[in-house]
C-alpha cells in the first residue's frame, strides 16, 4: 500500500568544538539521510558572549558550536544549499543576531531571503524558568522575540520565527497539563504584544502571526499521555485562535509542532535501555495522524553519560527511518480515531491544561508570573514529586530503582562511549576571533554599532539592523553588549527562594538524618552551612535547586545565588558566608576547567579546608583527575537517592570538622 502522508522531518541535534568540526558533522548526517538540520550553538552564543569573555571559560564549543561572527556562520554551513536547507536554530536570548547571520551568509552566496526555510526557537520565557539562557529582562526579551516574528513575517515568508517550546518545561518537573499551559501562555504573550504594535503597523495581520507560530514540546516515554497531551495542546490552540483572536482560517489555526524526544529519562545506570525508551517515547507523537509531528529530532542513547559520537547518533536517526520506511504506519488512518482511551484521557487533559492556563492568565499573563516566581515555584514542586516518587521506588525506573542486576554491556567495553572536546577548541576559537577582529574594517563596526543602538533606543524593529552589523563584521559579543548597554541584564527568581516548605513524610531515614544534622550543629556551635553554586553558563538548575531543598529539610542552612556565577564570585560568598561545604553542579561540560578555577581561587583565599563537591554529567575519568585535583566527591547521575547523598555530605563536614 503506498504512504498517503510523507515522512516528518528527521533531524538530530548537534554541534560543538568548532564552526568547521561542525560542518563536517552535519553534512556527514546528511548523506546518512538526514533531512534537516538542528543546530545547537554553545553557551557564549546563546547568551551573545565573545568565546575571550571571562564568562565563557571552559564553555566554548562544550554543548554546541560557537559561533562569534559571520566568519563562523559562514564557515559553519559551507557547503551546505540554505536555499534547499530546513535549518532549526536553537537559540532564544540572542535569536535576532543568529538569524541575521544566517540570513547575511544566503544572501551573499546570491540567495533570497523569501526562500530560507526554517525556526528560530525564539523562545525567552521558557529560558526565564527553565534553561537559563536569558540576558535581557522579560519586557524585553518580548520586545525582541517579537522584533524577529514581525520581521519574518514580512520578508522570510517560508520562516518559522517562534519555536514556543515546552520541551525544556517538562525537563524543569512541569507535568502534562502545566506544559501545555504555559507554552500557550507564552505564545499568548506574544501574540499579544503583536497585537499592541498593530496601532502602529495596521498592515501586520494577527493571522499570518498566529499561522507562523510552532511548537518544540517534549515527549516521554508514557507515550499514551505524551499522545493525549499533544491532541488536548492542539485542540486549545485551536480554541485560542477563535476565542482570543478571531481566526477562522482551518489552516491558520493548525497546531504545527516538532519534538525532541525526552533526555531527562535517559539513565547512565544500564544505558542500553534508553534507545527503547527512546523509540516509545517517539511512537507517541508519531502514531495519531491527527496530532503527528512535523519534525523529530531524538537523543543518543549515551546521552547521560556525555556527549554522543557520531554513530549514536545515526542509531537514532536510523530509529526514526526504520518506523517511516519500514513499518505501515504512513499508510494508514489515524490509528486513534474512535479509541474511547484516547478521548477520555484527552479530554481530561484538555481541561486541567485549560485550567491552569486560566489561572496564569488571571495572574497577569505568563510573563508576570515569571518574574513574580509563582510558576517557577510549581515547577519546582512538581519536579520535587518526581525526585521523591524514584526515590521512594513509587515510580519504576528500570536498571536505576528497579531491576538492577544486570550483565556487563559491549556497549560500555570502551573507557567511556561518548566523544570528547579537545581542550584546545576554546583557544583555537578565541584565536580565530582576534584574526577576524583585525581583517574587518573597524570603522563599518562602530557605524554599524552605533545603528544597532539607536534603533534599540528609539524602539525600532532590531533585525534589519542586526543584518547590517553582521554584514560589516560585529562579533556576537559586541552585538550583546550593544543591547546590554540599552536594555540592562536579568537574574529571574531562583527556584528555592520561592519554593515551599517541603512536606517529605517523617520516615526512618529523614528522622535519622535530622537527627545526625542536629547532632552536627550541636558539634559545630551552629547549623551546619553548605552553598550550593552553578558555576559558568550551565543554566539547567533543577538539580541544584532539589539539592538545596532537600538539604534545607534536613536541617542545613543553604546559601544559593542561582545561575551563572563565576568561580571568584562563589568563593567570595563561602568566604562572607562561613560555609562549611561547597556544592558545585555543572551539566555543560565544563567541570574542569572551572572546577579547578574555583579550587585555585579557594587556596589564594585561605579555603583550602573548606570540602567540596561537584554535581553533574561528569565521565568517571574526569571525577578520578577532579578528586585528584582536590574535590571530595563526585555525583554524577547515577545517585540519583537524595538521602544518601545528604547522609555524605552529613560526614565530609564532620570529617573536616575532626580534623
Amino acid at each position: 500500500m503506498p504512504r498517503i502522508d510523507p515522512p516528518w522531518v528527521m533531524r538530530t541535534y548537534a554541534g560543538h568544538s568548532s564552526a568547521e568540526a561542525s560542518n563536517a558533522l552535519y553534512r556527514d548526517n546528511l548523506d546518512k539521510g538526514q533531512t534537516g538540520l538542528s543546530v545547537a550553538f554553545d553557551l557564549p552564543t546563546q547568551l551573545a558572549l565573545d568565546a575571550d569573555d571571562p564568562l565563557a571559560l571552559g564553555e566554548v564549543g562544550r554543548v554546541g558550536v560557537p559561533i562569534g561572527s559571520i566568519a563562523d556562520m559562514r564557515a559553519l554551513f559551507e557547503g551546505i544549499p540554505l536555499e534547499r536547507m530546513n535549518t532549526s536554530m536553537t537559540i532564544n536570548a540572542s535569536a535576532a543576531w543568529l538569524l541575521s547571520l544566517y540570513v547575511a551568509v544566503a544572501e551573499e552566496r546570491g540567495g533570497s531571503r523569501a526562500t530560507l526555510a526554517g525556526t528560530t526557537q525564539n523562545d525567552l520565557v521558557k529560558e526565564f524558568l527553565a534553561r537559563g539562557t536569558y540576558v535581557f529582562p522579560p519586557a524585553e526579551s518580548l520586545r525582541l522575540t517579537a522584533d524577529v516574528v514581525e520581521w519574518a513575517v514580512e520578508h522570510a515568508p517560508r520562516w518559522n520565527p517562534m519555536n514556543v517550546c515546552s520541551y525544556h518545561l517538562q525537563e524543569a518537573g512541569a507535568k502534562p497539563e502545566e506544559e501545555v499551559a504555559y507554552a500557550l501562555g507564552t505564545a499568548i504573550a506574544m501574540l499579544d504584544e503583536v497585537e499592541r504594535r498593530r496601532e502602529a503597523r495596521p498592515n501586520l495581520s494577527i493571522e499570518s502571526v498566529f499561522s507562523r507560530v510552532s511548537f518544540f514540546v517534549n515527549a516521554g516515554v508514557r507515550f499514551v499521555d505524551e499522545a493525549c497531551k499533544i491532541r488536548a495542546m492542539g485542540a486549545l490552540w485551536e480554541r485560542i485562535g477563535r476565542e482570543r483572536y478571531g481566526i477562522v482560517d482551518p489552516r491558520a489555526l493548525r497546531f504545527r509542532y516538532g519534538v525532541q524526544v525526552n533526555s531527562l529519562g535517559l539513565t547512565a545506570e544500564q544505558p542500553e535501555n534508553n534507545l527503547v525508551r527512546i523509540v516509545l517515547s517517539m511512537l507517541g507523537v508519531t502514531l495519531s495522524r491527527a496530532a503527528r509531528a512535523r519534525a523529530i529530532q531524538l537523543p543518543a542513547w549515551n546521552e547521560a553519560l556525555g556527549l554522543p559520537r557520531p554513530w549514536d547518533q545515526q542509531w537514532s536517526l536510523r530509529a526514526q527511518q526504520i518506523l517511516a520506511y519500514e513499518s505501515d504506519l504512513l499508510e494508514h488512518g489515524d490509528l486513534f480515531e474512535g479509541s474511547r482511551v484516547i478521548a477520555d484521557r484527552t479530554r481530561a487533559m484538555q481541561e486541567a491544561s485549560w485550567s491552569e492556563l486560566q489561572e496564569v492568565l488571571a495572574r497577569g499573563g505568563i510573563v508576570a508570573a515569571v518574574e513574580s516566581g509563582w510558576v517557577k515555584a510549581r515547577l519546582v514542586a512538581s519536579a520535587r514529586e518526581r525526585f521523591r516518587a524514584i526515590e521512594s521506588g513509587a515510580q519504576t525506573v528500570v536498571g536505576v530503582n528497579a531491576f538492577e542486576a544486570t550483565a556487563p554491556s559491549p556497549l560500555l567495553a570502551e573507557p567511556m562511549p561518548i566523544a570528547t572536546i579537545d581542550e584546545r577548541a576554546e583557544d583555537e576559537q578565541r584565536a580565530r576571533l582576534e584574526r577576524h577582529r583585525s581583517a574587518r574594517d573597524a570603522a563599518l563596526v562602530i557605524s554599524a554599532l552605533a545603528s544597532l543602538r539607536r534603533a534599540a533606543h528609539a524602539g525600532d524593529n532590531l533585525v534589519p539592523a542586526s543584518i547590517e552589523a553582521a554584514r560589516a563584521g560585529v562579533t556576537t559579543g559586541e552585538w550583546g553588549r550593544a543591547l546590554r548597554d540599552e536594555f540592562g541584564e536579568f537574574r529571574a527568581p531562583n527556584g528555592v527562594s520561592f519554593a515551599a516548605p517541603s512536606h517529605r513524610p517523617d520516615g526512618a531515614g529523614i528522622s535519622e538524618l535530622r537527627a545526625q544534622v542536629a547532632q552536627l550543629a550541636s558539634d559545630l556551635g551552629r547549623r551546619p552551612r553548605i552553598l550550593v553554586g552553578k558555576p559558568g553558563l550551565d543554566g539547567h538548575s533543577s538539580g541544584a535547586e532539589q539539592i538545596a531543598l532537600a538539604a534545607r529539610d534536613a536541617g542545613f542552612e543553604v546559601v544559593y545565588e542561582g545561575i551563572r556565577s563565576t568561580p571568584e564570585r562563589l568563593v567570595r560568598s563561602a568566604a562572607e558566608e562561613s560555609v562549611h561545604l561547597i556544592g558545585l553542579s555543572i551539566l555543560s561540560g565544563a567541570h574542569r576547567r572551572l572546577v579547578t578555577a574555583v579550587l585555585d581561587r579557594m587556596r589564594a583565599e585561605g579555603l583550602s579546608h573548606v570540602p567540596v563537591v561537584v554535581g553533574g554529567t561528569v565521565p568517571d575519568a574526569d571525577a578520578r583527575e577532579l578528586e585528584r585535583l582536590g574535590v571530595a566527591r563526585v555525583f554524577t547521575s547515577r545517585d540519583y537517592a537524595m538521602l544518601p547523598i545528604l547522609r555524605e555530605l552529613v560526614s565530609l563536614v564532620r570529617a573536616r570538622h575532626a580534623a
